[in-house]
């Protein structure tokens, strides 16, 4: 499935939706999939994520969402619903860095074996793009076993504050960003 590389909507850790009630956010998102507007309909997933709302209507909206505007979804969507996910936004809005070459990455991890599953997250810092540094992983070019075995997808959103770092930063958030969100009860991979 293509996903939207770029897109000119607020950052979804701004949470423009925040304000609207339930009913106005179902009909944006009704309006979104009539559209065929990706962007607008995953501000709709997205507040209902951090809003906490039931799994199973968050993969349904992701579903429909997928089947009508796939074209134009955002790539900081992630393609399933990560419980977790409104605290991997609260620990990553935390830091800042000096401008640089080098991404801080997330990339969700398959621990459905482990009790403490089903998803766990890589924290990773790199000087290429997160999905091109995902790719590497899973071709086992300088790969994290963790990555190889269990990686499903970048988590984009929670760091898009945190791409083009300078190096000495990024490594120091990379290490902080992973504690903050082992603190929070996350499964963390990474991060060293």
């Amino acid at each position: 499935m293509a996903r939207a590389r770029k897109s000119r909507a607020p950052s979804p850790a701004q949470r423009p939706l925040q304000g609207l009630g339930e009913a106005q956010l179902a009909a944006r998102f009704q309006a979104a999939l009539a559209a065929g507007d990706g962007v607008s309909g995953a501000h709709v997933v997205h507040e209902l994520t951090m809003r906490g709302a039931f799994p199973a209507r968050i993969e349904e909206a992701l579903r429909q969402l997928w089947d009508r505007a796939a074209a134009s979804i955002p790539e900081w969507l992630p393609m399933r619903h990560v419980e977790w996910l409104p605290q991997a936004y609260e620990a990553a809005a935390r830091f800042r860095g000096a401008r640089g070459r080098t991404h801080i990455y997330l990339v969700l991890l398959d621990f459905a074996d482990r009790t403490r599953g089903p998803y766990g997250v890589y924290v990773g810092m790199s000087g290429y793009r997160a999905a091109q540094r995902f790719d590497q992983h899973k071709a086992g070019i300088r790969a994290a076993g963790s990555v190889l075995k269990r990686g499903l997808e970048v988590l984009t959103g929670p760091v898009l504050h945190l791409q083009y770092l300078a190096r000495a930063d990024a490594a120091r958030i990379e290490g902080q960003l992973a504690e903050a969100l082992a603190d929070a009860g996350i499964l963390v991979e990474g991060g060293h």
